[in-house]
């Protein structure tokens, strides 16, 4: 199982390196687990040249065989885990800002009623997430997602809900405050708390063109983080201004210790998202739930 996950990690990236990152070991240990393969298998996957390594197409072609093998696997491997729901251990894949907002109040809600469940959660950037999702290591993905992005597209065997709503706000904390006008907006060279071009907050608020965004739309950087729990302690300790989900900062907004700049800035509305496996029944059954009882507005 380890062998083929870490097959399959490796046709994602197409690259040795990369896809020893993604399995949290060194670039020599995961190459020698290929290596392991290969003898298993009998065959090279790899061809080794001099300054590059190329995946043999019999390897690539198959692909979508793997993916569909390691999906069986962990199906099957639910299937005799979660033999009694009430006490189911779920995978959920998250992003670290969907963690911190949204899911201790969905696993409050849900072990209000399926009492002996507990979760598994993997927090990674979202195109990570998406994998874990898709090769079946998590039941549900839980995410953010923003108009400007769209909801992602999968198949007729994954489910597709909404949580709630949110949205992405400017904030300004520490000695930064003082820097604040009547009209509740900061000097445009005020320091910035920025995220990468890449990751998916940093694409919304490109696209949107907000201020203080991103470095494309601030003119005074001085960090940039995918990062927003740490993001946050940032800004709340004066370094820079920055974007952060409503739910994230809506204590210290309360209590002074941040300063809302939507009036001046604007804000970017947020669909809290959850996907789940339609052939896992308590991801089925969490999410009829989750969706079904009647939340507070965000």
């Amino acid at each position: 199982m380890s062998w083929f996950e870490d097959v399959l990690t490796l046709l994602e990236e197409r690259n040795m390196t990369r896809a020893a990152d993604r399995r949290n070991i060194t670039q020599p240990a995961f190459s020698r687990r290929i290596r392991s393969f290969e003898e298993w298998l009998g065959v090279e996957v790899l061809d080794r040249k001099a300054n590059r390594i190329e995946i043999s197409p019999a390897l690539s072609t198959n692909e979508e065989e793997i993916r569909s093998l390691i999906a069986h696997l962990n199906e099957l491997r639910t299937k005799i885990s979660q033999h009694d729901p009430a006490e189911s251990v779920v995978g959920i894949a998250a992003p670290h800002a969907s963690i911190y907002s949204t899911f201790p109040d969905m696993a409050l809600r849900a072990r209000s009623t399926f009492k002996g469940i507990r979760f598994r959660v993997r927090a990674a950037n979202l195109s990570d997430c998406v994998s874990l999702f898709l090769r079946g290591d998590t039941d549900i993905l839980l995410c953010y997602e923003a108009s400007s992005v769209g909801s992602m597209q999968f198949g007729s065997g994954v489910r597709r809900e909404l949580w709630g709503h949110d949205y992405l706000i400017p904030v300004v904390g520490g000695v930064l405050r003082y820097a604040v006008r009547d009209n509740h907006d900061v000097p445009l060279d005020t320091p910035a708390i920025v995220y990468p071009e890449n990751s998916y907050f940093g694409e919304v608020l490109n696209k949107s063109q907000c201020q203080f965004g991103t470095a494309n739309f601030s003119s005074n950087p001085v960090c940039q983080t995918a990062f927003s729990s740490g993001a946050k302690e940032m800004i709340l300790g004066g370094l820079g201004v920055g974007w952060l989900p409503f739910s994230m900062v809506h204590r210290e907004i309360e209590s002074g210790e941040l300063i809302a700049l939507s009036n001046g800035f604007g804000r970017v509305a947020l669909d809290v998202a959850i996907y789940a496996h339609r052939h896992i029944e308590i991801a089925e059954q969490l999410v009829d739930f989750w969706t079904s009882r009647p939340k507070s507005s965000q």
